[in-house]
């Protein structure tokens, strides 16, 4: 009969209401994928925002530092403006002839000391056009030496004025010159000439907005550091920060320090003389709140998005699967309900044919025993022994017929669900009954050990039926000409009854014994869709029972059924 049920319809008909193992695949890819497109949007939106945000407040950040750098180099031009402006009024207001006398010119520079008390003149002195300093009011013995060949001079000699390089000089300090010709002319060849210390200058920018920065420092057009940096070294070392480009005003840009860290640096270049002023500031100390503020919103978003991908791998894999057991449940499911309604129809048919043959087997039942009645009442007849024995035969023979189509109405009559009582010996004879044929023909050795004292059961009699059915053909087909088949019947503890089907068959490799109860796994590749011990499985849980199998290679297959002897609600 489980023939008859899977040839109404193709094997490759119930493949196709399968979705393969591809197809879930690809299912897990879009969803995974479009899981991660949603997310993903979002947060471009969200980095794309911060970018710009990042980018603005750097921007934000750089303007500070150019309004420092600006209001430094003003007050820097107007620190150097006012010196030349003293050397200026100097020189306007005497000849060079007045000065040669060194007590003369100490009394000038008492006075300009006097009137500018933060003018920091280190010393004034008076330059003959040799170049020799013929008068000198200061701290070191300058008097008598010769400037000619140094730059400073030359650069006054051709320009009228000079603001020098810091420079060591002979008096091996760092310091830098202030000179002008007399007249203003350089026609005029005396030259009036101070020196301001390079300390001085750092102490002015110190008073100045330079305190709210943090290295400030000044550097000739070479890279030479004419003040003391604490980035880059003291004066006179050379600069490892690029000699920016020049430009009429300040500017600010981003680059990396000496130790590869970024920095800003605003820049500007002082008017009349060699310097160009650098602010540097680090960018977390510009707007340092801001840039801890965006590492932990940068820590946080990707801690949140790498929970958020897992969370999504997981839930894509979690959804696919049960879709995919759920598919499959719903699959068997159908494929149960129409196995079930072909072996209903199957056994109303069934039913159907025994009935009609019932009917002509009662009464050739009937006229049989008649005539043999009739023939064994004719005494003295030569030929009553051998009709009666015919007749016999013929009685027989309907007896035989009436028990087989009774025996399928028994098997045909209980389709639907009901709880009966059960001899166990009784029904899985009755089930043999209609496979016995074909173990006659295959010279099978087929066993019942069933104890007399075995309780009776109640439960479905035609599912039972379906049970033992598929459990005994699946066993013929199984073990080879001549083999040996074994049905047991043991009570169990807990009022359980235990019904053992074992043959000694080609046995079920151990890879496949977890899966032999799922819905079309088959080693049957071209007669089973494997849905067999699928709804074998489904029936036993059912009705309150368990199934289990143990199996070695060639060593046969033994598949044992627990049912309880009371029906479960």
């Amino acid at each position: 009969m489980a023939r008859i049920g899977r040839e109404q319809k193709p094997a490759g008909t119930v493949a196709a209401e399968i979705p393969g193992q591809i197809g879930f695949q690809r299912l897990r890819r879009f969803v995974l994928l479009a899981s991660v497109a949603v997310l993903l949007v979002p947060l471009t939106v969200m980095v794309a925002f911060g970018y710009q945000f990042d980018k603005a407040i750097r921007s934000d950040a750089m303007k500070p530092i150019a309004r420092i750098t600006s209001h430094i180099a003003q007050s820097l031009e107007w620190f150097f403006a006012e010196r030349l402006s003293i050397l200026d009024y100097t020189v306007r207001g005497r000849s060079a002839e007045s000065l040669r006398d060194s007590a003369e010119l100490e009394r000038v520079l008492h006075k300009i000391r006097a009137s500018f008390p933060h003018g920091a003149f280190a010393d004034l002195g008076l330059i003959d056009p040799n170049g020799d300093q013929i008068a000198y009011s200061g701290r070191f013995p300058l008097e008598g030496l010769n400037y000619r060949d140094q730059d400073w001079y030359q650069d006054v000699i051709q320009n009228g004025t000079c603001i020098s390089d810091v420079f060591l000089g002979y008096r091996r300090l760092p310091h830098f010159a202030v000179a002008r010709t007399f007249g203003g002319s350089v026609e005029v060849d005396n030259v009036l000439r101070t020196t301001i210390d390079a300390e001085t200058l750092r102490d002015f920018m110190a008073t100045s907005e330079a305190s709210h920065a943090g290295d400030v420092f000044l550097i000739n057009r070479e890279g030479i550091l004419q003040t003391l940096s604490h980035t880059y070294g003291k004066a006179l070392e050379p600069c490892t920060l690029p000699v920016p480009p020049p430009i009429p005003s300040s500017d600010v840009f981003e680059t990396t320090g000496a130790s590869g860290e970024p920095i800003i640096v605003g820049y500007a270049y002082i008017k009349g003389t060699p310097y160009v002023l650098i602010v540097i500031e680090r960018p977390e100390d510009v707007v340092g709140k801001w840039f801890g503020l965006r590492n932990e919103l940068v820590a946080a978003l990707s801690l949140s998005s790498i929970v958020v991908l897992g969370v999504i791998l997981w839930g894509s894999n979690q959804f696919v699967n049960r879709l995919r057991e759920a598919n499959q449940r719903r699959t068997a499911l159908l494929h149960e309900i129409e196995y079930t309604n072909r072996m209903a129809s199957i056994g109303r048919l069934a039913a159907g044919v025994a009935h009609e043959i019932n009917n002509p087997l009662a009464i050739i039942g009937e006229k049989a025993g008649l005539l043999r009645d009739l023939v064994t009442q004719q005494e003295g007849s030569e030929e009553r022994e051998r009709y009666v024995g015919l007749l016999d035969g013929v009685l027989g023979s309907v007896k035989r017929c009436s028990a087989i189509t009774h025996r399928l109405l028994g098997f045909a009559k209980h389709m639907d669900v009901k709880n009966d009582t059960i001899e166990l010996g009784h029904l899985l004879r009755e089930v043999y009954g209609f496979l016995e044929k074909e173990a006659a023909y295959r010279r099978l050795d087929v066993q019942f050990d069933i104890p007399e004292d075995v309780p009776t059961i109640a439960s479905d009699r035609g599912q039972l039926q379906q049970v033992f059915l598929n459990l005994l053909n699946n066993a013929i087909v199984a073990v080879r000409e001549e083999g040996h088949i074994r049905v047991t019947v043991r009570s169990q503890p807990e009022d359980r009854v235990s019904i053992t089907v074992a043959d000694d068959g080609v046995g079920i490799p151990a890879e496949n014994l977890p899966k032999i109860f799922e819905p079309f796994f088959t080693t049957k590749r071209k007669e089973g869709i494997g849905l067999g011990l699928s709804i074998t499985y489904g029936i036993v849980r059912k009705l309150g029972g368990d199934i289990r199998v143990e199996s070695e290679i060639d060593r046969g297959a033994k598949f044992t059924v627990t049912l309880p002897t009371r029906a479960e609600g």
